[in-house]
């Protein structure tokens, strides 16, 4: 069988990323590193992680594997992994992206991202039993700090100057933020990523980003589907939608190309010059998933797909924090 070929998208840092990756969010820890190397020996390059996730270490492990049977060097592995929001303080971007470096265990990190747009509290990650918004078990209260974007982003810009991180980048910004950054940036935003699929296309914030050499990355590819199976406060939307997999658009495109919907999904991204993170517990799924690029939506096939927009999003704090909502989409 022959390597699928997937493109790059050059970077503003002037580093290459493959536009198709693995997503790590929600692979469990004690697989994470079977699936990065079987996901290595199918033909992912690009592996999509963050702090919040907890399996770094194990992921790094997967690709030190694969590295040391000779599959691949490290040059042609990408990694993107994200800072957590209760180390926004410039000394703990630094303790984090040292740690992060670390737990990956491959020498440098090529693209670092700000998870989310807020700072909050500082938790000692030696005694944080899992990152996340709440700071009880209770899920009962969050807890912000004072830091502005300015003092993060510079310390990024450290975490570069230091050889940790070849790129930087932030997750989950809106258009003026981005505009804010630029203002001071010493370093370029070489990365947006953003939730992205047909109900929700943010055409605009798209185009800002391109207007300003920032590469874009689209999570949630499928829509409702990755929300499914979490907690109520977070599925809720997703089960009050259909799945985009049944929507009529897509499955007839499907059936004309002899695609699956979920190839139809991530072309209508990649044909647009958006990377894509899609994950998969099946072998034939992570080899259609990463096999996005080899045909052709017409415009007009394009343009009914994106009609579906109903900017409907599901990763939403200022939803499913309900005790104490982040309305940072508003």
């Amino acid at each position: 069988m022959s390597a699928i070929s997937v493109p790059k998208i050059r970077l503003a840092s002037g580093f290459d990323m493959p536009q198709v990756g693995f997503g790590l969010w929600k692979v469990p820890r004690d697989t994470a590193a079977d699936t990065v190397y079987n996901a290595i020996k199918l033909g992912y390059r690009l592996f999509d992680g963050a702090y919040d996730y907890q399996n770094e270490k194990e992921a790094g492990e997967g690709i030190r594997r694969a590295i040391a049977d000779g599959l691949v060097t490290r040059e042609e592995i990408f990694i993107t992994t994200k800072l957590w929001n209760n180390y926004h303080r410039r000394e703990h971007v630094l303790e984090m992206a040292k740690k992060q470096n670390e737990s990956w265990g491959l020498g440098y990190i090529d693209l670092y991202l700000m998870h989310f747009p807020v700072a909050q509290k500082y938790i000692d990650p030696s005694v944080l039993e899992f990152p996340a918004w709440w700071v009880d078990a209770e899920r009962s209260a969050v807890a912000l700090d004072k830091v502005p974007i300015s003092e993060t982003w510079k310390a990024m810009e450290e975490v570069v100057d230091l050889g940790i991180a070849r790129s930087i980048g932030v997750s989950n910004f809106q258009a003026q933020l981005l505009y804010d950054v630029q203002s001071y940036a010493r370093y370029p935003i070489s990365a947006l990523q953003i939730e992205h699929h047909p109900y929700l296309v943010q055409p605009q914030l798209i185009l800002m980003a391109k207007e300003n050499g920032i590469a874009i990355t689209a999570y949630s590819s499928f829509g409702p589907q990755s929300f499914l199976e979490l907690p109520e406060d977070f599925s809720s939307k997703a089960k009050a939608i259909g799945p985009l997999f049944e929507s009529d658009v897509v499955k007839s495109l499907a059936e004309k190309y002899s695609k699956t919907p979920a190839q139809v999904l991530l072309r209508w991204a990649t044909q647009r010059g958006i990377a894509v993170i899609p994950k998969s517990n099946s072998k034939e799924r992570l080899l259609q998933n990463l096999d996005v690029t080899s045909f052709d939506l017409e415009d007009a096939e394009i343009a009914c797909i994106s009609a579906l927009d109903c900017d409907l999003r599901f990763n939403d704090p200022g939803h499913y924090l309900v005790t104490s909502p982040l309305r940072i989409f508003a």
